[in-house]
This record gives C-alpha cells, structure tokens and sequence, in this order.
C-alpha cells in the first residue's frame, strides 16, 4: 500500500506541475497577446493562413522542388555522361567539333575540352542550394570521375568540369535544364492569393467588430450618464440581440428613474409644505428657549430631509457640459477658508472637462465639506491625464481606519468612534459622493494623508 501511495502522490505531482505549467504558459501567453476584440480575431485568422501557407511551402519544397530539382540534375548528368562515352569510345574529328555541334544541336549544352588543363580549386559552398547538392550527388553516382562545379557565377550557366585522362571535359548547361526555375511562380501565386484573401477578411471583418464597438461605446456613454444618440441595432444576430436588449434596459432604468424623480418631487413637495406650516406656527409664538429648540430642530429636520431626496434622487435630471476643474477646486478651497479654515487648491494639466457640471461640484463639495468638519487644514490637489480625471482632499483630521473605509461609504452609516459627528451630519455625503463618481464611469478612494488625516481621491475618466 505504501508503494501504490507513493506512486499515486507522484503522478499528482506530475499531474500538477503540467497544470502549473500550463496556466504560467496561458498567463504568459495573455500578456503577450493583443487585448482587442478586433485584433484578437484578426489573429484568429491569419495564424492558420499562415500556419497552411508554411506547410505547403515545406511539402512544396521538400517534395516537389527537391524532386524535381533531383531529376533535372539526373538528366543533365546523363547527358554530360552519354557525351563522355561518345567521346572515349569513337573516333573524333580534330578538336571534337562534331561533338561540340551534336551537344549544341540536340542537347543545349556548349562542350569545350580543355588539353593538360586540371581542375579548379574547389569554390565555397552555397548556404541553401538544392541544385548544388542534387547536381553533385548525381555527377558523382553517373560519371564517378572527378569533377568541379559552379552553380553560383552565371546565374543563367552552370559550369561542369570533368576531369579525363589527358584533358578536362568542359561543359556549359542552362540553368533550367538541371532546376525548377519556376517555382517563384508558385510561390507569387500562393502569397498573392493569400494576401487578397487577407485584405477581403479585414473588410468583412471591420463591418463585423464595427457594431460590437459602437455597442460597447454607447453603454460606456450611457454609464457615465452622457445621452446615447443615434444608436440602433445593426450587425450580425447576436450583436443585434444585444444591442436590443441594451437599448430595453437603457429604456427601463430611465423610465425607473423617472418615476422615482416624480415619485420624490411629490414626497418633497408635501412634506416642504408640513415645514414651512411649521416655520409659520413658529413664528408667530412668542420668543423663548424653547421655541428656538425646536425651530433649530425643524431647520435639522429641513436639512436632513434635504440630504436624504438627493441620495434617492441622486443628479439624474442633469446633462453632460464642460467644466473648469481649476476653478471649481479654487470656488470649493474659498468655501473652506469661509468656514474659518486654511485650503489650498493647484491643479495640473488641462482643466476643461466634460461632466455634469452640479452633479461633479457636489461630490467634490461632499469631500470637502467632510475635510471641513474633522480636518483644520485642507489641501485640494487636481491632475488630468491623457485618459482620466484625479481629483484629490486631503485634511489633518483625525483620520479613518483602513478596515473601516469602505464603510463609510454606506448609506446613514455615522463611525462614531473614530470621527466626532456634528449634530446636522446625515452620514449620506461620502454616499452621495461615491454615487456621483459611480455615475460618471469612475470611484472614490479613501487612504492615508501625508498630512496626517484622510486623504480622498475622486477618479473618473476625462
């Protein structure tokens, strides 16, 4: 039993280190690759076209070229060989002018002998020549006499050197008599071909994507709370289906909200109406203590009610405009100082945004009016990048916990241990503020200050 558990724990182990292996491979392998809907298919495409191009060139090569590379060769050193034999066994007329004539007329080939003539010293080798090595294997197999061969001077020539008794056999062969010349041909063909098809599957392929982007753009713009205008259905099924059923949830939540906006415009309505019975009540009772309690109550209530329809309300009824970040961080750090406390405010890059202008300056407001509160000393920091918007409030407070901060976030919730809470304190700013950001495609993040409190950082894309 021990030894079949050994076995068992090995092969896990083996079992495992391939998973590992295969997961670090597929996590390489996604870092390395595009990220794009269209690149991704583009790829999709082109590996096996390339994969398919690149076996039919090694069979191409391997197979056919070489062979008939090999039998050409073959042929032509028959040839050389046949005139060989003519040459040793016949008699020749002086200088071997018939046989020179009978090579030119009926084989192609200029024939020359060389008289106490040797052979060259042996050239360098091509890299990569089938013809060289075929023509070679081939002279030496047919005629086994020593010989030398130059397949790379003359490109249209091969020059043969047979070395005989007393004389050096010379012979000049045309190079397509001994190499399939016209295999380029076929090369051309297979990647000019290729290279359409390539060209007619990006078109179809951009018609494709171009309906899925458009797609993902309109729920961006409608998740950051922009109008989503001249958008409609187009593309394959499936992209038509979603963009359907996009556009009956975009229908829905707007028809929700609006709802919910009469729903609470009705709610305010009224109970302003009980208030303001209230505030008259009030004022005509005569001066006291405890009529200013309870006025100071009913002003609380007012606000408190205040806070809570625009959490429920949120900034809906807004469109999209451009704003001057800079501006509304100095408006905001002049509030600050109004309040008794010490704010500066810098801001860097360009600062005109697109947002909703009311909607963007309450949930900074919202940030600042926290720093306010538990903080004597504000620091109101804005930087635009290339694709987003940072917007930061630090203050000197006493600070929030790390395992508490996405706490405060939550609706109502008051951290009455680690923050003293004013009497108005609703415990809906950070909410509200969160929301906003939300709104706008972006999020709020709450970590320490280098002042010594709460650092808050609104972040949303430009």
């Amino acid at each position: 039993m021990t030894s079949i558990d050994t076995g068992i724990r090995g092969i896990k182990s083996v079992f495992n280190r391939i998973i590992d292996g295969y997961d670090r491979f597929g996590t390489w392998m996604n870092a390395r690759l595009p990220k794009g809907l269209y690149a991704r298919t583009l790829l999709i495409l082109l590996t096996p076209i390339v994969l398919l191009q690149s076996v039919l060139m090694f069979v191409f090569m391997e197979r056919h070229w070489n062979l008939v590379t090999q039998r050409l060769s073959a042929a032509v050193s028959r040839d050389i060989a046949s005139l060989i034999d003519v040459y040793q066994q016949y008699p020749q007329d002086k200088d071997a002018a018939f046989l020179r004539k009978m090579a030119s007329d009926r084989l192609g080939l200029t024939v020359e002998l060389l008289p106490d003539a040797d052979l060259p010293p042996p050239g360098p080798k091509p890299f990569f020549s089938p013809l060289d090595s075929a023509l070679s294997r081939e002279i030496g197999s047919l005629i086994q006499r020593p010989f030398w061969i130059d397949t790379v001077g003359n490109s249209n020539l091969i020059e043969i050197r047979i070395k005989l008794e007393k004389n050096v056999f010379r012979v000049f062969a045309p190079r397509n008599h001994a190499y399939a010349s016209n295999s380029h041909i076929f090369i051309m063909w297979m990647f000019g071909t290729s290279l359409v098809l390539i060209a007619i599957s990006i078109l179809f392929l951009r018609n494709q994507i171009k309906p899925i982007l458009q797609l993902a753009e309109a729920a961006e713009s409608f998740g950051k709370g922009r109008e989503v205008t001249n958008f409609r259905p187009r593309g394959a099924t499936e992209v038509r289906r979603a963009a359907a059923a996009f556009l009956e949830m975009k229908r829905r939540i707007e028809r929700q909200i609006e709802q919910r906006t009469t729903m609470l415009a009705g709610v305010s309505h009224d109970m302003r109406t009980v208030l303001t019975r209230f505030k008259l009540e009030l004022a005509l009772l005569p001066e006291g203590p405890e009529i200013e309690a309870m006025r100071r109550d009913v002003d609380e209530l007012q606000n408190m009610l205040e806070a809570y329809l625009s959490f429920a309300r949120g900034e809906s009824g807004e469109g999209p405009g451009m704003v001057d970040i800079s501006e509304m961080l100095e408006d905001l750090a002049a509030h600050a100082e109004r309040q008794g406390r010490k704010a500066s405010a810098s801001f860097s890059g360009p600062p005109i945004v697109q947002a909703r202008k009311e909607a963007l300056r309450r949930c900074v407001a919202n940030l600042v009016a926290n720093a306010i509160r538990y903080g004597k000393n504000i620091a109101l920091t804005g930087k635009r990048e290339p694709r987003w918007l940072e917007v930061t409030v630090e203050d000197d407070g006493p600070g929030i916990p790390a395992d508490r901060r996405e706490d405060v976030f939550r609706p109502f919730l008051r951290l009455d241990a680690s923050r003293n809470q004013d009497e108005g304190n609703s415990g809906l700013g950070l909410s509200i503020a969160r929301d906003i950001a939300i709104a706008h495609g972006g999020d709020i993040f709450l970590s320490d200050s280098p002042m010594g409190g709460l650092r808050a950082t609104l972040r949303i894309p430009a």
